[in-house]
């Protein structure tokens, strides 16, 4: 089992940034990749960004050049840097480790969520 403990959300004015940090605990010698997920009221989850071991980067289209991706392998963290944030980057982020060694087609950890508004 992967726990994973969230924090840094809040409310923000429109072009205004914030950062969101993830731990992860546990059993998390496995763990591949670790990102960010949201989703809106109404809407379904979404990939925000994510990052594997290696360092490779996926962005979702409409946060590409704005929020920037990170990880500290060492301390089993995972990062998001949101800068000029708009009103529909409003959502519950979702910090994600992904454990490849389980099961057939691995197995996703979620973190509790953390709550980002931008609003005026």
């Amino acid at each position: 089992q992967v726990q994973l403990v969230e924090s840094g959300g809040g409310l923000v004015q429109p072009g205004e940034s914030l950062r969101l940090s993830c731990t992860a605990s546990g059993s998390i010698d496995s763990i591949y990749a670790m990102g960010w997920y949201r989703q809106a009221p109404g809407k379904q989850r979404e990939l925000v960004a994510d990052m594997t071991n290696a360092g490779s980067k996926n962005y979702a289209g409409s946060v590409r050049g704005r929020f920037v991706v990170s990880r500290d392998t060492a301390k089993h963290t995972v990062s998001l840097q949101m800068n000029s944030l708009q009103p529909e980057d409003t959502a519950v982020y979702y910090c994600r480790a992904y454990d490849p060694s389980q099961g057939s087609t691995g197995i996703d950890y979620w973190g509790q969520g953390t709550q980002v508004t931008v609003s005026s």
